[in-house]
């Protein structure tokens, strides 16, 4: 199945799992688009191979063949929408891989401020380059673009790097990662406990997480917000389709002692109907600090997908429970194996491996 073979609306209108088939071509990812293209037996594949291409960059000659991969790829880092972490973790996986790089990262610098339409821009680009990497504001554009790039006679796939306030595969991904790497003594992911704390409404990392855990099985997901911040019921029938346990709390301290992992995201305040309307709702409940982390289990983490405001307090960052600095360095391994194998040089990856180690 291709996206070339169905029409725009029809696509569109699938139910996200029914999108999946659509993006992947020779069990391979194309376009990376959402996080429920991955299913779990996809999940392991590129954890594992993250994992090796870290073991392989440690030496110079290992740095040496990563480069070697994709020296004569060029790819395009389209972030009109502002961003710190995922523009540079995506750059820096491309130049272990070897590829050469562009990027627009301010729309006022491009033909977008003559008036040029964001999918003339889109289109403009896969004419130089073997693929694009785009962050926008705008939902859904990502997936029109790889609808679009799909039916033209230069197809190249499509990466979506954060999408207005519904997706985030990637990140989605890294923080898979980091989970496994966190829980790998502990029998991984399954039968874990996952909080969600902060604005679950509009985090579009924390709707792309939720989904893939569902391909784990008994993890409980805990949703901690004030009402104004919930999770979407979007999610939710997701997850009662899929059979989750999972519940809705306002009372964050008494859930502490019972989570895994506590997944803190900051105020999505960029995406407020009127400004200073999220500043009316009290948070103070929903930040954790030095003394919540005697109600923690020792072995559970903390996690953030960053920027971070006053929800997790700095004297809790050298805890060895802090987990989001390395969840950050996770992320540019993992997407160094998504590229690998967008472009289907993951197979070398695992050779290379095979015989060095």
């Amino acid at each position: 199945m291709r996206l070339s073979e169905i029409a725009w609306e029809s696509f569109h209108n699938l139910d996200v799992y029914a999108k999946a088939p659509y993006l992947h071509e020779h069990g391979h990812p194309f376009h990376v688009l959402i996080a429920e293209q991955f299913d779990r037996a996809q999940l392991d594949e590129l954890s594992a191979l993250a994992t090796q291409i870290r073991f392989i960059a440690k030496s110079d000659d290992g740095m040496d063949f990563l480069r070697s991969l994709l020296r004569n790829k060029r790819v395009m880092l389209y972030f009109s929408q502002p961003s710190t972490r995922t523009f540079l973790s995506f750059r820096a996986a491309c130049q272990i891989l070897g590829m050469r790089i562009g990027d627009v990262r301010d729309s006022s610098t491009s033909s977008e401020f003559k008036g040029e339409s964001h999918e003339d821009s889109v289109r403009t680009f896969s004419s130089y380059f073997d693929c694009i990497i785009m962050r926008t504001k705008i939902g859904g554009l990502a997936e029109k673009m790889a609808w679009v790039l799909s039916n033209s006679e230069r197809p190249v796939p499509i990466v979506n790097a954060g999408s207005g306030s519904d997706q985030h595969p990637t990140q989605a991904l890294l923080d898979v990662y980091t989970l496994l790497r966190s829980f790998e003594a502990r029998g991984g992911i399954d039968g874990k406990t996952i909080v969600f704390v902060g604005d679950l409404a509009r985090g579009r990392t924390v709707r792309s997480l939720a989904s893939l855990l569902i391909n784990y099985k008994d993890v409980r997901q805990c949703f901690v917000a004030p009402d104004r911040f919930q999770i979407g019921k979007d999610i939710l029938a997701r997850l009662n389709a899929a059979g989750v346990k999972y519940e809705l709390l306002s009372d964050f301290k008494s859930i502490l002692p019972e989570a895994d992992a506590v997944y803190m995201t900051r105020v999505q305040d960029e995406w407020d109907s009127e400004k200073g309307e999220s500043a009316k709702i009290d948070i103070s409940r929903y930040c954790i600090g030095a003394n919540d982390l005697k109600l923690m289990r020792p072995n559970a983490i903390i996690m953030h997908p960053l920027p971070r405001r006053k929800e997790i307090s700095t004297d809790i960052d050298h805890d060895s429970r802090a987990m989001y600095w390395r969840q950050m360095r996770n992320g540019m391994w993992v997407r160094v194996a998504l590229i690998a194998a967008i472009f289907e040089v993951d197979n070398k990856i695992r050779e290379y491996h095979g015989k060095t180690y």
